[in-house]
This record gives C-alpha cells, structure tokens and sequence, in this order.
C-alpha cells in the first residue's frame, strides 16, 4: 500500500506537472490568438485559409490521431498501439489557429489530448507495460488546470470513460494528477474567469418544479447539440478530400456571422457567458452558439466543445429564468454546468464543477436536474466495459489492476 501510494504520488505529479504547463501554454496562446482577432476583426475572413490549414495539418500528420479524445479513450479501454508522440502539438497548433480566425470551439479537449499525449510519452520514457491509469491522470490533470477546477477535473477523469461506474482504484493517481495540474497552471500566472451568481432562492415546492422543468430544457439542448453535431459530421465526411472539409465549413461560418449580423459567437464567446450569469443577453442567444459550434466541429477544426456547451447552457438558463419568474443568472450558472453534463454524460463531474464555480448552494439544484437528462453523449464511443448501465462500483483502494509499475 505505501509504494502504491508513494509511486502513484510521483507519477501523478509528474502527469500533474506536465498537463499544467501545457495547458498554461495552450491558455496563454489562446488568448493571445483571440486578443489578436478582436484587434483585427478581418481576420474572420481567413476562417477557409485556416480551415484548410487545420485539414492539411492532419491530413498529412494527424491521420493516426483525427479521433483525439476517442483515441485516448480506446487507449484506456483496450491498449492498442499506444497514442503517438504528435498528438499534443498538433492538436495545441490547430485549436490555436481556429480560435485565431474565430472558430467556435472550446479548451477542454486539447488540454485532456495534451494531458493524456504527454501521460503516454511519460509511460514510454518509464517502459510501464500498461499505462492505463498514468493515461486517466493525464485527462484529470488538464480539465483540472484548463478550468481551475481541480475536483471535477478528478471526477471528470473517471466518470468520463465509462457511464454509470466510476474506476475508483484511480482517484488517489487523478486526484494528485488534477491538484497539482491546476497548481502548475496557476503557477504559470494564468488565472481563470470567476463569476458572481446570485444567492440560491430559498427551498419551495416551486423552485423544486421550475428547476426539474428548466432540466428537461437542458437536456433537450444537449441532446439537439450531440444530434446536430453528428449530423453536420456525417454530412461533411461525404466530401472526400478531408481538407477542404473546414474550408468550406469555413465559408459557411462566414455566412453565419452576416446572417446573424454579430461575431458574438465566435471564439469562447466569454463575454456571453459572464453577461448570462450577472448581465442580459438576447433570446435565441443559445441556438445560435449551438449551431455556430456544431458547424465549426463538425465540419473539421479543432477544439473541445466544453466551453460553448457552458455558454449554451449559462444563455439558455438565463431566458429560462426569465420565463419561470426566477433569478437569471440563477438560472444560467444551473445551464452553465447542467447542458454540460448532459452533454458529456458526467453529471457527478458537472455537479462538483458547479460547487467549485459557484458555491455549495448550488449542490442540490444542480443534482436535481440530473432526474430527467440526455442520454446521448457528446462522447458518443464512450462504452460501459461491464456491458451494463449502473454496474456496482468497486469501493476498495488498490494498486490498479494488471498494471505494470515501472521497476
């Protein structure tokens, strides 16, 4: 037990370490890369050049490693071949040149790519035989440092690979792994958005009934969002050039920003977020991130969609609030992490990440919209290894099974 948990603390810090500097990179470079497309707002017209950037970059480098977040998954389920050096730069370079022309996209999945990318490259440098847990620390320990959220990094990394059972001979490595992801990042001066929500309305039948209604809303969205991004995906995949597969999407995006008459959504869209949880946005804001995002992800460019589904949620939340006779912003920081978990399938992670963003109050609302949720996931090759929904889950803290410590 003690080498377990004295190994276990070094490699966490180690993949800990690692996940944080990269994603102290990945963060400072995205802002910059936005910072630059504000000051020059005709850089949306480069969104084909850029495109076409994105797809050759992995057309000629990346084919082995499209599937990204499915390939650290898979990794984990049943090893293979191991995830290749090249996935952390090369998803790092192409999220950053989305952003740069406007593409909306998110964070969260080039931090867990790079996370996971460099817990596999550590795994070779130490000849482990099975990396498996080192691979789940690599995606705690970037969700915990892209989001300042070291707990539901934690929860994230184990909830997010199967649904229903948690892989709980893993939470000393990812707990460790997030802690010190956050930690590193923050070190590196990157801070985080931090937002003021009102006070959680005081207990009532009532609230209880508008909360579960504003739920079935949420998970309604998430569902649209996961259909809809499939769908736009299936569609561009009939285009047999794979590179020319963002540039157009590219020309469409375009479409879409003089079709709608604002830039509003383009990028991370944070200044729609914070408006949501303490400002005023416009009704139907959230459609048009859904659909902006959706044509931006399917279509080709890189990024995660954590962060637009934030924004879907905080925009949907506050109209919904509004509607219902409840505090808007109260309703957006609901939206803000319940479109989320719906989205992802990782409810347990969407309500700790509330706890940590917005207080204990809102704990129990939080856990109460995830009664009615969507059942589709954004990760949708996320598999159940017991073949079942809600199989036991094992309680007992022990060295990882079948893994191979580095002697």
């Amino acid at each position: 037990m003690w080498r377990y948990l004295v190994l276990w603390a070094g490699l966490g810090t180690a993949v800990g370490t690692l996940a944080g500097s990269a994603s102290a990179v990945f963060l400072i470079s995205l802002d910059a890369a936005g910072a630059a497309r504000l000051d020059h707002p005709w850089f949306v017209y480069l969104l084909p050049l850029g495109g076409l950037l994105v797809g050759w970059l992995y057309h000629l480098l990346g084919k082995d490693v499209e599937s990204g977040n499915n390939l650290i998954l898979d990794e984990i389920h049943e090893p293979k071949v191991g995830v290749p050096m090249r996935l952390a730069p090369l998803v790092l370079v192409a999220t950053v040149l989305t952003h740069l022309v406007g593409g909306s996209a998110g964070r969260e999945g080039t931090a867990v790519q790079m996370g996971g990318g460099l817990a596999a490259v550590l795994g070779r440098l130490l000849r482990m035989k099975d990396v498996r847990v080192l691979l789940m620390c690599g995606i705690s320990g970037g969700f915990g440092a892209v989001f300042g959220t070291p707990l539901a990094g934690l929860i994230f990394g184990l909830e997010v690979l199967t649904v229903g059972r948690l892989r709980t001979d893993a939470i000393y490595p990812c707990l460790i792994a997030s802690l010190v992801g956050d930690a590193v990042c923050t070190a590196w001066g990157v801070t985080h958005t931090h937002y003021d929500p009102p006070e959680v309305p005081s207990m009532s039948p009532r609230l209880i009934a508008s909360v579960l209604l504003m739920a079935v809303g949420f998970g309604l969205a998430a569902r649209a969002f996961v259909e809809l991004t499939h769908t736009i995906t299936k569609g561009f995949q009939r285009i047999p050039f794979a590179p020319l597969r963002p540039v157009i999407g590219g020309v469409m995006l375009i479409g879409l920003v003089w079709l709608v008459g604002t830039r509003d959504y383009l990028g991370l869209s944070l200044p729609l977020l914070t408006a949501s949880v303490s400002g005023a946005v416009t009704l139907g804001a959230f459609a048009w991130k859904l659909g902006f995002t959706a044509l931006t992800l399917g279509s080709g460019f890189k990024g995660g969609e954590v962060t637009p589904l934030f924004v879907i949620g905080a925009t949907l939340g506050h109209t919904l609030g509004r509607l219902l006779d409840l505090p808007p912003g109260f309703g957006a920081a609901l939206g803000f992490a319940a479109v989320f978990g719906a989205a992802a399938n990782t409810p347990l992670a969407c309500v700790v990440m509330g706890i940590e963003l917005f207080g204990i109050g809102y704990g129990v609302p939080l856990a109460n919209l995830f009664r009615p949720k969507a059942r589709a996931g954004a990760r949708g090759r996320r598999r159940n290894r017991a073949g079942n929904v809600g199989a036991a889950k094992e309680i007992a803290l022990s060295e990882p099974r079948n893994s191979s410590l580095p002697k």
